[in-house]
């Protein structure tokens, strides 16, 4: 689940999670945030159908060891995801 993150979705999820460089989102996208969050893997990758840049950041922060210092990086715009 490869896709570009641009900086506003790495901040929101950031936030979500609790962690420094984030700050909040909208309801509509903390719920959308939440349910990617919440979600098996199946009903992710529907989701990920539609918003694929917050399942990709939400996958991210979850699944891969340097995702929050990626995540950081790409909402400070030191890089591109």
């Amino acid at each position: 689940m490869d896709h570009t993150i641009p900086a506003e979705t790495a901040a929101h999820v950031l936030f979500h999670y609790g962690r420094e460089g984030g700050y909040q989102p909208g309801s509509f996208t903390e719920q959308l945030i939440t349910t990617i969050d919440m979600a098996d893997p199946g009903n992710r990758d529907r989701l990920a159908a539609g918003f694929p840049d917050y399942v990709a950041a939400v996958v991210a922060i979850q699944y891969d060891p340097a995702g929050v210092t990626r995540l950081q990086q790409i909402a400070a715009g030191q890089v591109a995801a």
